[in-house]
């Protein structure tokens, strides 16, 4: 958001006019397996992260923790892997397709790549709200599980992710701290909105 990294998702592999080495650091290894949710959402937290000026590496393991929800959990994977299980004639199911029926799936492809140790939740809520997920991550901070949080929600073909840190420091302009996301997202649920109202909230303090 902050150096204008926003682009439409058009299918489950490209972005308009970023190709995939202009998203992620280095190669992402199974990339092409991932289910759609996996890609929106390793797409989303790449994005973050290169917004946030955050960097990662192969071998570098950080103190980070994700958090996000969606309003249709693994639907979509479940209705594939049951469909290619009926195809088969019941008989051989595609352990590459059943990973993927656990809600928790893009998020842990996330924390694997980009190397976060910290803790893992996927929520549930009938609005699928990224509120609520700030909240819950300004939670995780308070209570020192963990020093920064990616938080964030993937619809379809759209995702946000924010990238929240404990004490950010001068070091990190670019980040927004809780509050800034908290009033960003208790406005409305459109996250093109939600973007809109962020910068303008940026833009009032600047």
């Amino acid at each position: 958001m902050m150096r204008n990294l926003r682009v439409r998702y058009k299918d489950a592999t490209s972005f308009d006019g970023l190709s995939r080495k202009d998203i992620f650091s280095y190669p992402f290894k199974n990339f092409g397996r991932f289910d759609a949710d996996s890609k929106l959402v390793c797409y989303a937290v790449a994005l973050a992260l290169k917004d946030a000026g955050d960097t990662y590496a192969p071998d570098m393991k950080k103190d980070v923790g994700i958090i996000g929800t969606n309003a249709d959990g693994s639907l979509q994977s479940d209705i594939d892997y049951f469909k290619d299980y009926v195809d088969c004639g019941r008989k051989l199911s595609r352990g590459n397709l059943f990973i993927y029926t656990l809600s928790t799936s893009p998020l842990a492809e996330a924390a694997i790549h980009f190397g976060f140790q910290g803790p893992l939740l996927y929520m549930t809520s009938g609005g699928a709200s990224l509120h609520l997920v700030i909240r819950t991550a300004e939670e995780m901070l308070m209570m020192n599980e963990t020093q920064s949080v990616l938080a964030g929600v993937n619809n379809r073909d759209e995702a946000m992710y924010f990238v929240l840190k404990k004490d950010p420091g001068p070091e990190c302009p670019v980040l927004c701290d809780v509050q800034e996301a908290v009033s960003a997202t208790e406005k409305t649920t459109g996250l093109l909105e939600i973007a809109e109202e962020f910068l303008k909230s940026k833009k009032r303090k600047c």
